[in-house]
């Protein structure tokens, strides 16, 4: 720090000559400089010059040198004061070090001593002042990273209390120090009179504690001091078991243990979820089971007509052959005889095979599925019960449709459901149209059973899909046929419309992606 670079300096004394002389030099030095001829007028200059050295006499009238020195350091504190003292004023001159004055010089006033006074002077606020800049540097970067650790522990508590799992920590002692709001809600205990009271102990009967230590301890369930998908029961604040499935571990300082960390899922949700699927896999099958019971009387007279013809012809050609050898104009009549038993042989076959694949209870299966094989053997199980019921059907069936993606045996108790509910829909006779087509935008087969019945009403169409809604007589179906059908096909990712004219007629339509990609979860139905 050799050059003054124009560094504001203000001089103070009474003396005018000495004001000038000492200006002079140091506006020679490279100082910008200001005076005052005594303390009041000086301090009056601090405010406006604000300069960074001040050069004082010690011996002023009015306001001395000590109480100028006292007033700078108390309104500029980062000002340097430099005190000039006459000889025999030692005693001040430590006074006004005491006061943090940067140094004193003597009069009369010597340039040498006045310029080490002054580079003493500066070295001494740059230092401090660097000092200030490092100091606000370690506070800006304690505040940063102090607001950056709240964050974390924020973030961290947020995604320890949003936790869809109860998580449950231990400290070395046992003392619970975590308890998440899905522990609460799990439980029903108050997190703040368990966190810091309760032990972990407290949420487990006796048996099934000292079983969860002893399982903890040994290496059956993913290691020592770890369990993994581990079941076992909770009490809750009312003492009811509940059943969880947990996973913890040890928590390590060294070689020692330090605390517990457990996680539970609790069971119960999932016990209801299995339960709620199991009920609509056994709704799906009891529709089914409807459906079948309404087909056995026609598929029995449907069969028994083909079977009676084959009867028929059997005991005719047994006939002949017990008269002898078959003459040779016989030969063309058996063979129209054996022609007519293979074709009702065939035709039964093709009635029980039909019968027998839309009755089995087996598991949902995505395969490539033919939507003209799923419409043939819905005609074929449902014509007798058309004829019976005095119904022509009309089929409008585009040829090689896109197979989709899908569980047959499920799209054909669909289109057997909207078959027979049209049907009952005309009890006096009438015309069932079946149609189905490829259509492009998007990519879908389109399916619609139309009936000519007596339509459904307005205020019934809004609640057509719910479950056990049904405005047929009682005896004659519980409501179960079209949300079975509805949960189906939405499941298929497609969609299940209807639309009516009151007295006239209506359409059911199914709509189904070409690549549907659908769920394999049990039962199949939402």
């Amino acid at each position: 720090m050799t050059t003054a670079d124009g560094w504001p300096v203000l001089i103070i004394d009474d003396e005018k000559d000495i004001r000038e002389v000492t200006a002079l030099t140091l506006l020679d030095a490279g100082y910008r400089v200001d005076t005052a001829a005594d303390g009041a007028e000086g301090l009056a200059h601090c405010e406006q010059f604000a300069p960074r050295i001040v050069i004082t006499d010690i011996r002023m009238p009015g306001m001395d040198g000590i109480q100028v020195l006292e007033t700078i350091k108390q309104r500029f504190p980062d000002t340097e004061v430099i005190v000039a003292t006459a000889f025999g004023e030692m005693e001040t001159a430590i006074r006004a070090l005491q006061l943090d004055a940067s140094d004193f010089i003597t009069k009369p006033i010597h340039t040498e001593a006045m310029m080490v006074a002054l580079e003493r002077a500066r070295h001494r606020y740059a230092t401090r002042q660097q000092l200030k800049d490092y100091t606000r540097h370690l506070e800006k970067g304690l505040t940063r990273t102090t607001r950056q650790l709240e964050e974390t522990v924020a973030f961290q508590d947020r995604l320890i209390q949003s936790s869809m799992d109860g998580i449950c920590g231990c400290d070395d002692t046992g003392k619970v120090v975590t308890f998440n709001r899905s522990m609460e809600q799990m439980l029903g205990f108050d997190r703040a009179k368990v966190l810091h009271r309760a032990t972990l102990e407290h949420f487990f009967s006796q048996a099934e504690y000292r079983r969860f230590q002893e399982d903890l301890a040994a290496s059956g369930h993913g290691g020592p001091n770890r369990l993994m998908v581990y079941e076992t029961c909770l009490l809750d604040h009312r003492q009811q078991p509940v059943p969880v499935q947990l996973s913890a571990t040890v928590l390590m300082e060294g070689d020692h243990a330090a605390g517990l960390v457990c996680f539970f899922r609790d069971l119960r949700r999932i016990h209801r979820l299995e339960q709620e699927m199991s009920d609509q896999a056994h709704m799906l099958h009891q529709d089914k089971m409807m459906s079948l019971g309404r087909l056995a009387a026609s598929v029995a007279h449907e069969i028994n007509n083909p079977l009676a013809g084959i009867l028929n012809y059997i005991r005719l050609m047994l006939r002949t052959v017990k008269k002898g050898p078959l003459p040779p104009d016989k030969h063309a009549q058996f063979a129209r005889y054996l022609a007519m038993v293979e074709t009702e042989t065939d035709r039964c076959s093709k009635i029980v095979s039909s019968l027998l694949t839309f009755s089995r209870r087996s598991p949902v299966t995505v395969e490539p599925v033919s939507i003209n094989e799923i419409l043939d053997r819905s005609i074929v199980l449902a014509r007798h019960r058309l004829e019976l019921g005095n119904v022509s059907l009309a089929t409008r069936i585009a040829d090689h449709l896109p197979d989709i993606s899908g569980d047959a045996n499920q799209l054909q108790q669909c289109l057997l459901n909207l078959i027979f509910n049209a049907v009952d829909a005309m009890p006096d006779g009438g015309t069932l149209t079946l149609s189905a087509a490829s259509e492009p935008n998007p990519n879908t087969v389109a399916i619609r059973v139309t009936d000519t019945g007596h339509g459904i009403r307005e205020e019934d169409m809004g609640h057509l899909f719910e479950p056990f809604y049904t405005t047929k007589q009682e005896g004659h179906g519980i409501g179960l046929g079209l949300s079975t059908t509805y949960g189906i096909i939405d499941r298929h990712g497609g969609s299940l419309t209807a639309a009516s004219q009151p007295g006239r007629e209506t359409t059911f339509e199914i709509r189904l992606p070409v690549q549907a990609s659908i769920s394999t979860s049990p039962g199949g139905v939402a």
